[in-house]
């Protein structure tokens, strides 16, 4: 894999782990914010544009959510669904 590839897939990595922490920074979610547009673009350089559907987009607007509805954690569906196996 290219290394401009690389580097722009772990970018990605790099914001999901920022989202997802328990603890964030209201100065830190405008830098987020930013850089998954400039996320956005970098992946569209390198991949095919039939990649790239409404979910790819997105990530942009992930950030815009987490201001109005607080952290990522304590919306996820793991612990239910988790808990509907057992049922």
């Amino acid at each position: 894999m290219p290394n401009k590839v690389r580097l722009s897939i772990t970018w990605l990595c790099f914001f999901f782990n920022a989202i997802c922490s328990k603890v964030l920074d209201s100065v830190k979610l405008d830098e987020l914010e930013n850089e998954a547009a400039i996320i956005s673009c970098q992946l569209e350089m390198y991949f095919p544009l039939a990649f790239f559907d409404i979910m790819v987009h997105l990530i942009v607007h992930l950030v815009r959510e987490i201001k109005c509805r607080g952290p990522v954690y304590l919306r996820w569906m793991y612990l239910v669904e988790r808990y509907m196996k057992i049922l």
